[in-house]
């Protein structure tokens, strides 16, 4: 199946690559006639004219990489031509407002009005030229997928009292969007089990049935998020578990895939840009600060400069999280400890550091590689975690997105120095979740560098 997706993704990319080139190439047709030269040229000689090759060869590229912005290329299966159409339109009026400053707003053109209509006719050719081999792939896909030929294993979970209605119920409908029900599971199962089950039956998808009280779905989420296998609840359930309905739709019935945040793949692909670029200009112009804090470290107390340490991001996938060694080496020998206002443990410069933020600069490291983003809900390791999940199930719910350097919590309530407070800070963090944007991000890095600047970091 992956390698179906991937082939399916590539022709997809080919194709939308080349019919932007010829939508340009047309377009340079239409502009060359367009154009008021001081004298007489053939559109060969145009062609070799100042930036009109380059163009030929980068605004496809360009226009391949706003599509991938835009996240058209995430599900390739389950298309809408409706939704074909309509990214290739509004990509298309991006892209166009793109070039037209860049290339187009000084053309030679008799009057201002005809370089509107160029503008509105490279529109029309980038909406038309990518949208006829789009519908046509995802009109194939979608033959292959009512046919049979394309089918997501799919696995049903609940008590048994309750998934042979569910099953009878929603069958119909997912057989028309390929998802075929292979076997059904109890809410006790191992995680070992459900391994051993996705390997032998190629599992995509998990239906949560309903019927189950919350703890037991937000249970069963944990224990399937590092699968990243897309888990789906019915919209009930979800109101229960978190009071905030959000509906998605499969094969005509309502569920929410609760392993996916409610931001749009458009969103998420722009936040990662960002995060690596961020992330990149901060590693390159606070290396100075790296080197002075390194030797400061160093000359006060044995031990590593940078501190290493296991945390839990997104999809409960564990990584090595970096910070600046604020505490002494054996700060943990009798096992995971939080740290407190006076804690002894902290060392004179690792107490400043806390209170200005700038142990967290590794972090930078961490959001360039992709473990964690700039804003987002702050990892903890798993020895805290499975604290939390006894008190708050729904803390589940955090592993939805990459964790951050900054977060809503952070800001709102600062460090937490018990799981009590942990869990007080946690609620902040499913705000966010649940009100992700970029404005919202912007707020908080706002008030994150208020924090560090007044020095309220601890």
């Amino acid at each position: 199946m992956l390698q179906r997706q991937l082939r399916l993704r590539f022709s997809y990319v080919l194709a939308d690559y080349i019919s932007v080139s010829v939508a340009w190439f047309v377009f340079t047709i239409i502009r060359f006639l367009n154009l008021d030269f001081d004298y007489e040229i053939h559109f060969k000689e145009f062609l070799c004219m100042d930036m009109v090759p380059v163009g030929l060869i980068v605004f496809p590229i360009g226009m391949s990489a706003l599509y991938w912005m835009s996240g058209y290329y995430e599900d390739v299966f389950l298309k809408s031509r409706l939704d074909d159409v309509l990214n290739a339109a509004v990509t298309a009026l991006f892209g166009t407002i793109l070039i037209y400053f860049a290339a187009l707003f000084n053309d030679a053109v008799p009057d201002r009005m005809t370089n509107y209509e160029l503008v509105a006719v490279l529109w029309l050719l980038l909406t038309v030229f990518p949208s006829v081999p789009r519908v046509f792939l995802s009109t194939a896909t979608a033959r292959h997928i009512r046919s049979g030929a394309v089918t997501f294993n799919t696995i049903i979970i609940g008590n048994d009292d309750d998934i042979a209605g569910f099953t009878s119920t929603i069958a119909s409908s997912l057989r028309k969007v390929g998802r075929k029900i292979v076997g059904h599971i109890s809410p006790d199962f191992s995680i070992s089990a459900i391994k051993d089950l996705c390997e032998q039956k190629n599992i995509q998808t998990f239906i949560i049935a309903p019927g189950l009280a919350p703890e037991q779905v937000l249970t069963i989420v944990n224990a399937l998020f590092p699968l990243e296998k897309s888990v789906y609840i019915t919209p009930g359930s979800y109101d229960m578990i978190t009071s905030r309905p959000r509906t998605s739709m499969v094969g005509g019935e309502p569920f929410i895939d609760i392993t996916r945040s409610r931001i749009p793949a458009a969103t998420a692909n722009l936040k990662r840009l960002g995060d690596i670029t961020v992330a990149s200009v901060a590693l390159l112009l606070l290396l100075p600060v790296f080197a002075i804090m390194a030797i400061i470290i160093k000359r006060q107390s044995p031990g590593p400069v940078i501190y290493r340490q296991t945390r839990i991001g997104r999809h409960k996938r564990p990584f090595k999280i970096l910070k600046f060694r604020s505490m002494r080496v054996d700060a943990e020998t009798n096992g995971p400890s939080l740290s407190t206002v006076d804690d002894p443990r902290v060392t004179p410069v690792g107490r400043f550091m806390r209170k200005y933020r700038i142990d967290e600069l590794p972090q930078f490291w961490n959001v360039f590689r992709g473990d964690m983003s700039l804003v987002g809900p702050r990892p903890e390791r798993e020895f805290y975690i499975r604290r939390i999940l006894e008190r708050a199930p729904y803390y589940s719910l955090i592993h939805q997105v990459r964790p951050g350097i900054t977060s809503w919590g952070m800001v709102k309530y600062g460090y937490a120095s018990s799981v009590e407070q942990m869990i007080e800070r946690m609620k902040y963090d499913l705000l966010y979740i649940e009100n992700l944007s970029f404005g919202v991000d912007i707020k908080i890095i706002f008030y994150t560098f208020n924090t560090v600047i007044t020095g309220k970091g601890v």
